[in-house]
């Protein structure tokens, strides 16, 4: 993986000098191995390499010529299918100097222009400059996996695989007006698809390409999830999806460079480490798998409807039967509170408090193992594993069912806020849109009809959230962490799958348990869900509670231009336990995200603008 940025003004007035060794720099830790810069009249193509693949070979920004005309790329990802877009193209003429992805994906661009996205299969965001047309293409992958912002602004064309990129170019300014604070405050951690929360930066939607030339900015969908109709029998669906989860794992195992799988000892990536421990025993050789607690966490664990069980057992349990060489790394609590501003730095915004900083620790302790890990996000959105996808109650409440706390979330805004921003408004605002953006079948059942907004609203909002968390965090020590369960054919294919297959004996991911038979240890696949570790440890609520005590003194802290003293007064008190978001952000967790968000606005400079 690695990063990317870039700008482009018609009418050559780019501001050069000025971000040059910015725009690089904050992109060094997503490509500590590698740098380079292209300057044309008219644009600047960014790249700093994490090298994975043809580590000789795949130097860039890249360049090829056709037809007369020159064309660059700068390129972010991973194609899993690079051998058979490979052939395809040699069959057409096409050379190759290495073995790497990115030139594969230049030459296919060359070939087919935007039309060569329906043949990748990867995680992707990447631009490619033609010189004479003086057109910039860019994309970002199906589903969302790969980062691409952009601001355009005053005739100027600015993008990266990270906001501190494009905020280092001058002009691109940190400010937040109405839209943003409401972001901040009623969506965050999560982000309303396509903003980027400052006024004038936006993301690139899943599943979109565009171009800016002399016609101007132009952005269209070319992938979105479609509803069909289900014909397969349960037996042939268990049988198709054990092929895809399969043939998606071992694609996503080739690399240049060490390789390991993160093991919960929960039913995810259990499937994923077993899956590339078969693999790697067929190369004679052994795999690393990596697990995360924390410190004393086991003495302090009490059971919850969401978190029955501690992982360590199954974890030992999945190791043992893998025969892995298995790393175990315990968090300390003082620890993972002080890392929280860190991995407000790796994600230029608040983010998921602990569940950040932990994954931001526990990366950079992979790191050191590994240059590339394999990860399970993406199957609870997929394959319905979630509380509220089961749950009746919840399944038919409105609105989205991880942010149920709109009444709880408008008393942390300021009172002279209060009259300006309707929080109810704007998240029914957004829960509308999105709706209207489902695609479904005629004559689905009220199940099924609703089951398919629960899909829809989970890849397209909390599926982000999860990747934004997981990529952010992973790149900001330089290791790639891919996604198996992301592949698109897995989602294009499960999206229509009928409910009572997906429950099969009414077990969340049921179907899935179904198809992986004899994979698994029995009490590895049928273990009841169990989310992302958090800590248990009051020494850690102690610490964030000092550190948010310490911001309620500084009467100047700029957290006071959005958020209630008051309120944020009563996170301290011990009856504080209502979720910020999901099941994983509570008490602790909410005055950690304030902490964050106070050391944002002041880090970032950010300008309050309504």
């Amino acid at each position: 993986m690695c990063g990317i940025a870039g700008a482009v003004n018609l009418r050559g007035k780019l501001k050069t000098e000025e971000c040059l060794s910015g725009m690089l720099r904050s992109l060094k830790r997503r490509g500590p191995d590698a740098s380079g810069i292209r300057m044309f009249d008219c644009a600047l193509l960014f790249h700093t390499r994490l090298a994975v693949v043809d580590i000789e070979n795949g130097t860039q920004p890249m360049e090829a010529e056709y037809g007369g005309e020159r064309y660059t790329i700068v390129y972010n990802g991973e194609l899993y299918n690079t051998e058979e877009v490979r052939r395809e193209l040699a069959a057409l003429g096409e050379t190759f100097t290495g073995h790497s992805d990115t030139e594969v994906v230049l030459k296919a661009y060359i070939r087919w222009k935007k039309d060569c996205l329906s043949r990748f299969n990867g995680i992707f965001a990447f631009a490619v400059w033609e010189k004479k047309e003086h057109r910039l293409f860019f994309t970002r992958d199906r589903m969302g996996v790969k980062p691409f912002f952009y601001s355009f602004r005053n005739g100027t064309f600015v993008f990266g695989s990270e906001i501190k990129a494009l905020l280092e170019y001058p002009g691109v300014e940190p400010v937040i007006d109405r839209n943003g604070i409401a972001e901040l405050l009623f969506v965050g951690p999560g982000r309303t698809p396509g903003y980027g929360v400052f006024r004038d930066i936006s993301e690139l939607k899943p599943g979109q390409c565009g171009s800016f030339s002399s016609d101007g900015l132009h952005i269209e969908t070319y992938w979105r999830l479609k509803d069909r109709v289900h014909t397969d029998s349960f037996e042939e669906t268990a049988e198709h999806i054990r092929f895809l989860v399969t043939d998606a794992i071992r694609r996503q195992l080739v690399s240049d460079v060490p390789i390991g799988t993160f093991l919960s000892g929960g039913l995810d990536s259990s499937i994923i480490s077993a899956v590339a421990a078969n693999y790697f025993r067929e190369q004679g050789e052994r795999l690393d798998t990596f697990s995360v607690t924390y410190t004393d966490n086991q003495k302090y664990f009490r059971t919850s409807r969401f978190q029955p069980t501690t992982d360590e057992p199954y974890i030992r349990l999945m190791a043992d039967f893998l025969g892995s060489k298995h790393h175990t790394f315990i968090v300390d609590n003082e620890q993972l509170a002080f890392a929280l501003k860190r991995a407000v730095d790796a994600r230029d915004l608040p983010g998921m408090a602990d569940v950040d900083s932990s994954l931001l620790l526990f990366c950079e302790e992979i790191r050191r193992h590994v240059t590339v890990a394999l990860s399970g996000e993406c199957a609870d959105e997929i394959f319905g594993g979630y509380p509220w996808y089961r749950d009746e109650k919840i399944r038919a409440a409105y609105g989205f069912p991880w942010a149920q706390s709109t009444d709880m979330r408008q008393k942390f805004l300021a009172p002279s806020l209060r009259t300006k921003i309707d929080g109810h408004a704007e998240i029914s605002a957004r829960y509308e849109a999105t709706l209207a953006e489902v695609d479904k079948a005629e004559g689905l059942s009220p199940v099924e009809s609703r089951l398919r907004e629960m899909v829809h609203m989970n890849m397209y909002w909390f599926m982000q959230t999860l990747l934004d968390r997981k990529d952010r965090m992973s790149m900001y020590s330089g290791l790639e962490v891919r996604v198996p369960f992301c592949d698109h054919r897995i989602a294009e294919y499960m999206y229509s799958v009928p409910w009572e297959m997906k429950e099969y004996q009414g077990m969340e991911k049921g179907l899935l348990r179904y198809a992986v038979k004899g994979l698994l240890p029995e009490e590895i696949r049928t273990r009841k869900k169990s989310p992302y570790p958090k800590t248990h440890n009051p020494q850690y609520t102690a610490v964030v509670s000092s550190m948010l005590r310490e911001i309620l003194d500084d009467t100047d802290a700029p957290i006071f231009g959005l958020v209630d003293r008051d309120a944020l007064l009563g996170l301290l008190g011990d009856e504080f336990t209502q979720p910020w978001y999901g099941q994983l952000m509570t008490g602790p967790q909410t005055m950690a995200y304030m902490i964050q968000l106070n050391y944002w606005l002041e880090k970032y400079r950010v300008r309050i603008e309504l």
